[in-house]
């Protein structure tokens, strides 16, 4: 089993940034994608960002490209997401995944692409 734990949310100004940050313990060896989805009040689980095992492939939301990045650390099992310009509307719980499946860009935009979930950190970002 895999334990994925975020850390990192909070309150910030509009235009301020954020590093969120997510722990894997466990069975880490084959957690070939992690990604970042968040879910606001009333609304659906949406997708935010994906990494490769190895860095070399990303994929983006067309909402936060450019103003987030993803990145991973395999030597401390962990993954980020540096929020950059942050807007009302990034409002959210920000979850972290892990899939087990080297998958293609599209695949890891899609929450049936992990296996493994976070139990989320609230960013909320005020006007």
């Amino acid at each position: 089993q895999v334990q994925l734990v975020e850390s990192g949310g909070g309150l910030v100004q509009a235009g301020g940034s954020l590093r969120l940050s997510c722990a894997a313990s466990g069975r880490t060896f084959n957690l070939y994608t992690m990604g970042w989805f968040r879910q606001a009040p009333g609304k659906e689980r949406e997708f935010v960002a994906a990494i490769s095992w190895s860095g070399g492939s990303t994929v983006y939301a067309d909402s936060v490209k450019g103003r987030f990045t993803i990145s991973r650390d395999n030597a401390k099992n962990t993954e980020y997401l540096e929020m950059n310009n942050l807007k009302p509307e990034d409002t959210a719980v920000y979850y972290c995944a892990a899939g087990t499946t080297d998958r293609a860009l599209l695949i890891m935009s899609l929450s049936v692409g992990y296996d493994y979930w976070g139990q989320g950190t609230q960013v909320t970002v005020s006007s």
